[in-house]
């Protein structure tokens, strides 16, 4: 919520200061519940996104047979490029939900009663092209932000190591979860202000961006470079906690699941009889980066 707020405000009219500042007027001015506008699309979304990712993921990694970091890469690439397909439409509409009654406590004018609405409504105003607004910088953004995102746990988990009787596992889980997001995060996110203000264009019908390009220009014309690390401070506090739950939680269970007699000797992640090394599954990211 927080995050589209500050991506997407008006320069000349900035109703944010910053990450705080945007927290508190958001609770002042639409209450506690104005924190989770939006938040039925990522519900109905994320559950379908991580299991294409877990699929394509450790399928991927199968297919490459050896367990490499450039692997874990090219792996992760492609599973970021195939579940675009659910979370391009997903975003937008948690987009035009988050934007829909700014600074007001009660929308007076509704134009959407929730995410199924929304994108049923663009879909019969602009078809399927308007479902699939932002395509492109989708794309741009998760092919390479699910590689680096998985290469950079591989490469975590190779240089900390964690065995299953190690005290510190759990934290060392926790650690490079969390770096990995951020890294994957760092790694694309001036395409995800770019992704976030063409998918915000349009609401309430008027249009000030006519392309990717165009959208890049009149940004950089009228806010400088800064543009492109707008948001990016709650986006950076939010990525290191959810990515190290993930990581961790998907980890142990699978290490449970699979037992520890037959699990790795560390806490890499990666398809099973390799000839590099044994190693657990691959598992997905928790939102969009």
């Amino acid at each position: 919520m927080l995050i589209v707020r500050l991506q997407v405000q008006n320069v000349d009219k900035p109703l944010y200061r910053g990450t705080y500042h945007c927290f508190q007027s958001i609770v002042r001015q639409e209450s506690m519940f104005g924190l989770y506008k939006g938040i039925g699309s990522p519900m109905m979304g994320l559950t379908f996104i991580n299991a294409i990712v877990f699929g394509v993921q450790g399928n991927a990694m199968r297919y490459l047979g050896h367990d490499t970091p450039m692997n874990q890469f090219l792996a992760g690439a492609a599973a970021g490029t195939i579940q675009c397909v659910i979370c391009c439409p997903m975003e937008l509409a948690k987009t035009r939900m988050q934007m829909q009654g700014t600074g007001e406590k009660k929308s007076k004018r509704k134009l959407y009663k929730n995410s199924l609405d929304c994108l049923a409504r663009i879909y019969k105003r602009e078809g399927l092209s308007g479902v699939n607004r932002g395509m492109v910088t989708t794309l741009i953004r998760e092919t390479p932000g699910f590689g680096v995102y998985f290469l950079a746990y591989d490469v975590l988990t190779r240089s900390i190591g964690c065995e299953p009787d190690d005290p510190y596992m759990i934290p060392k889980l926790l650690f490079a979860g969390g770096m990995s997001g951020i890294a994957s995060w760092l790694s694309t996110y001036p395409v995800d202000v770019i992704k976030s203000r063409l998918q915000a264009d349009g609401v309430g019908g008027v249009y000030q961006y006519t392309s990717i390009a165009d959208c890049v220009r009149q940004s950089v014309r009228r806010e400088g470079l800064r543009v492109f690390t707008r948001g990016l401070t709650s986006t950076l506090l939010r990525a290191f906690p959810v990515n190290a739950a993930t990581f961790a939680t998907v980890t142990l269970v699978l290490l449970y699941a699979r037992g520890v007699e037959e699990g790795p000797k560390d806490c890499e992640l990666g398809p099973p009889n390799t000839a590099h090394h044994t190693q657990l599954p691959q598992q997905t990211q928790a939102s969009s980066l």
